[in-house]
């Protein structure tokens, strides 16, 4: 499909660029218990706790991913003055990743997905249950001007915008604007990640649904590649965007081009996954980095559909480094092929 000298130079000059990512900070929790034995109280499982674990999730995952890819990430989003809020920051600190974009909003609770995964020391660990802390999506308008603030002082040297919205009310219509008029004076790339709401991000560069999201815009299910290439073409006429890259899980990924074909990519790597948590995040990362780094759209995706199935196979909230990526372009033939 491409040389592989040129993908992996083109994964080198990531470390030039300086990626503002806004949205929704999460803090991934995970309660680790080896089972005990059934409860005399209900029919269920006790786990003896064995440890914890917080990682960055959300907007703060996407930040993280950037940072592994080599780019600079400048996140931008809001915090609680609780301790989950706290550990974001920490996290943020030990990756090296600068926070002064971060708002902390004094009452506001900071989203926290907890996942209870039981399993033995050695066997595969398998999530129970998951308890999600949501905060309320609305926020105050003096945190809004300040999320607005931030978002123009990060931009003064960005190369891309990358929004990734969860729903908890960060990326607020006017943050949006922001964002596309900052890109607009830079001649920025702007991507967008959107569980809910994709349609009202119009006018970003790229946007990144997978095909269960696609099909919720369609409003039907997408019985094969014909159906999803009538659909795709629909929601990219919607957003007024130049691209829309579909992840499909273990039947790949579809490119498509307001000015181009559909390129649809079969999965890298093995379909025998590990844990696709995050996995969004780090397609949409790795897609964004690419193209503010000059990558055509095909060539992006690729690298996006490399990183993608690099990371799944990981467990828990992951990242792909420069170096994973670059060493994966040679596991598959059709990336060295021209």
């Amino acid at each position: 499909m491409f040389p592989l000298k040129r993908l992996r130079e083109t994964v080198a000059g990531f470390a030039s660029k300086n990626v503002v990512v806004v949205g929704d900070l999460i803090a991934d929790e995970y309660l680790y218990g080896k089972p005990s034995r059934i409860s005399r109280e209900a029919p269920v499982l006790i786990l003896r706790f064995t440890n914890r674990e917080v990682r960055l999730g959300g907007a703060a995952n996407a930040a993280h991913n950037v940072r592994a890819l080599g780019a600079t990430a400048r996140p931008v989003g809001l915090l609680g003055s609780d301790n989950a809020g706290g550990e974001v920051l920490r996290l943020f600190a030990e990756k090296g990743i600068p926070t002064d974009g971060v708002i902390r909003a004094e009452g506001r609770l900071t989203p926290v997905k907890t996942r209870v995964m039981a399993g033995g020391y050695e066997s595969t660990r398998q999530q129970v249950v998951r308890l999600d802390r949501e905060p309320d999506p609305a926020i105050a308008d003096p945190v809004e001007a300040a999320l607005v603030a931030a978002v123009k002082t990060a931009a003064s040297s960005a190369d891309a915008f990358l929004v990734s919205d969860y729903g908890y009310g960060a990326v607020t219509p006017r943050v949006f604007e922001t964002v596309l008029e900052a890109a607009r004076s830079r001649r920025a790339v702007v991507t967008v990640d959107s569980r809910y709401d994709l349609p009202r991000f119009k006018g970003a560069t790229a946007a990144a649904p997978n095909e269960p999201e696609v099909e919720a815009l369609a409003g039907g299910e997408l019985g094969d590649e014909r159906a999803l290439e009538k659909a795709g073409r629909a929601v990219l006429e919607r957003l007024e965007s130049r691209y829309l890259l579909v992840t499909r899980g273990s039947r790949g990924m579809a490119l498509f081009e307001r000015e181009g074909p559909v390129t649809f990519m079969p999965i890298h790597g093995s379909d025998q996954i590990a844990d696709v948590t995050g996995a969004g995040d780090t397609v949409i990362s790795t897609f964004t980095v690419a193209l503010a780094t000059g990558a055509g759209a095909v060539e992006a995706a690729w690298l996006a559909n490399v990183a993608g199935g690099v990371v799944v196979m990981k467990r828990g909230t992951a990242t792909v480094s420069a170096a994973e990526l670059s060493a994966s372009l040679g596991d598959d033939g059709a990336a060295a092929r021209s």
